[in-house]
This record gives structure tokens, C-alpha cells and sequence, in this order.
């Protein structure tokens, strides 16, 4: 298993990927605006490699934009599939190559994203959550329901809110979250571990008339990260976070991480972030 971490490690991971492709490539995505991934995409086809990329349906009122990708994406040889209308909002992020490794990410294939964004993406080989990934894919590009039940891979709207719940139940010392924290049944189960002894600390926003967590804004020039860190020994990465509509009425897609070594890679990202915040530089003096 390996982390991606924008914006320090570019466009690379993702262009290796797809140059490395011998036979397929799956791409779930919800924006993509870079030529170098195109012509990475085109040359893979070329070389016979079967690519088969689902945008959305909808993006906030830009028809004339999707329609281009899309004619972009057929003259390089690809197959391209427009998601259903039956959610709110397809806004997941993956990539499957040859069936074997699965890159899921809270980052768009876009140049505001990569390389200049604080965001993070999980890549792995682990079969059971490749196969379930496929899946998700699969009902999606060919607008079929989605009946997964994976514990690894959250999906929204099916598993999400159960699974994400589940994982803040179980933290006994600390979450660290990346994102926006709104929903209401999940800021009553942040509250109940805080009342247990939990340190909740928000990179992000917290829903006005909430108290009791440690919340600051991103240091940074720019996030777009939604992952959650529990404990230091298990943690959550995706393109949904602790949002009602992320959790019940949109497709959205993250990974549920156990490797020790992501997990306190993760843990040092989110620690640097918030030393360069106002309570982390009050913390350190």
C-alpha cells in the first residue's frame, strides 16, 4: 500500500500508472483537466491497452465542459460512459489499472489539485478491495445499482454513513480529521467520544454551534482532502467526509487503511498541517 500526498508528489504516481498499464484501465472521474494525463491515457490506447473512463452526468451547470472532455476522450480511442442521474452528484475518484491496483483519491486529475493542493490519495494491490472497486466501476459505467458490502471500501450512499460511523465509535484517544464536519448524527457521535476522553481535532469547518473540538482552518493556500485518522493505527481516505450529502445522496468513493506505515504517514501530514496553525503554534510555544 502507498500514499499519495499532494502536493508534494505532482502528477507523478498517477502518470506512472497509467504508463505502466498492459491491458486495462478503468478511470472513475469527476473532473479531469490535465494534458499530460490525456496524452497518457491516448498513448496507453495505442499501445492496446482497453481504456474505459465514467464522468459525470452533471457538474454544477457545466454541460459545455463535460461535453468536450468527452469528445476528447473518444478522439483518443477511449470508451466513455456519462454516470446516472439517479444521485445527487457522481463524485468519485478512482483508478483501476489491469485489475490489479487501485488508486482511490480526495484529489481531482486537475492542475488546481495536483501539485498545488493539500490532498492525499491510497493506491493498493489488495485484492479484495481491487475486486470491489471494479465492481463499483462496473454498476456505475453500465447505470446499474450497487450492492456492495465491503469493509474496506466506503461507498457512498451505501455503506457510508454505517461504516464511517462504526470508525468513529472505535477511537479511544484521538481523531484527526481532514474536511468539512456537518452532518448532525455524526457531530452527536464526535461529541459522545469527546465526553469519553477523545481529542477531535478539525482541519477544515465545523458546523456553526458546536463545541468541545479543537477546529482550524488549512495553513495553507489551498485543501481538498477529506480523510479521517484514528487513533494512529487506522484511518480513512476518500472524496467524502462527515457530510450529510457525501454520506446519503451522492457516489462517492474511500478506503478504510489498517498498514501501519500509511497510517503514521498520514498522522505526520496532518501533524505538520496543524503545527502551522494558530493552535498548533500556541501549542509550540
Amino acid at each position: 500500500m502507498q500514499l499519495l500526498v499532494q502536493p508534494d508528489d505532482g502528477i507523478g504516481p498517477i502518470l506512472t500508472a497509467i504508463r505502466n498499464a498492459r491491458r486495462t484501465i478503468d478511470l472513475h472521474v469527476f473532473r479531469l483537466a490535465s494534458n499530460q494525463i490525456e496524452k497518457a491515457l491516448a498513448d496507453a490506447v495505442k499501445r492496446g491497452v482497453e481504456v474505459r473512463t465514467l464522468i459525470a452526468h452533471t457538474h454544477g451547470g457545466k454541460g459545455k465542459a463535460l461535453r468536450k472532455l468527452e469528445l476528447r476522450l473518444l478522439k483518443i480511442g477511449a470508451t466513455v460512459s456519462r454516470s446516472g442521474d439517479d444521485l445527487l452528484r457522481y463524485h468519485g475518484k478512482i483508478l483501476i489499472v489491469d485489475a490489479k491496483k487501485l488508486y482511490v483519491l480526495a484529489y481531482n486529475l486537475t492542475r488546481s489539485d495536483i501539485g498545488r493542493a493539500r490532498s492525499l490519495g491510497i493506491a493498493t494491490r489488495k485484492r479484495d478491495i481491487v475486486a470491489e472497486a471494479s465492481k463499483v466501476f462496473d454498476a456505475d459505467f453500465d447505470r446499474r445499482p450497487y450492492k456492495g458490502d465491503s469493509q474496506s471500501l466506503i461507498v457512498s450512499p451505501v455503506n457510508a454513513r454505517e461504516r464511517l460511523s462504526a470508525f468513529l465509535r472505535k477511537a479511544r484517544k484521538e481523531l484527526l480529521i481532514y474536511g468539512s464536519v456537518t452532518d448532525g448524527a455524526s457531530i452527536r457521535i464526535l461529541k459522545e467520544r469527546v465526553k469519553r476522553g477523545v481529542v477531535v481535532r478539525i482541519i477544515g469547518r465545523l458546523r456553526k454551534g458546536h463545541d468541545g473540538f479543537q477546529v482550524e482552518k488549512y495553513p495553507g493556500k489551498r485543501m481538498h482532502l477529506r480523510a479521517i485518522v484514528r487513533d494512529g493505527r487506522a484511518a480513512f481516505v476518500g472524496s467524502q467526509i462527515l457530510r450529510k450529502l457525501e454520506l446519503d445522496a451522492r457516489r462517492e468513493i474511500g478506503v478504510i487503511v489498517k498498514h501501519a506505515q500509511v497510517v503514521k504517514q498520514i498522522a505526520d501530514v496532518f501533524a505538520a498541517d496543524w503545527a502551522q496553525t494558530e493552535a498548533g503554534k500556541e501549542e509550540a510555544a
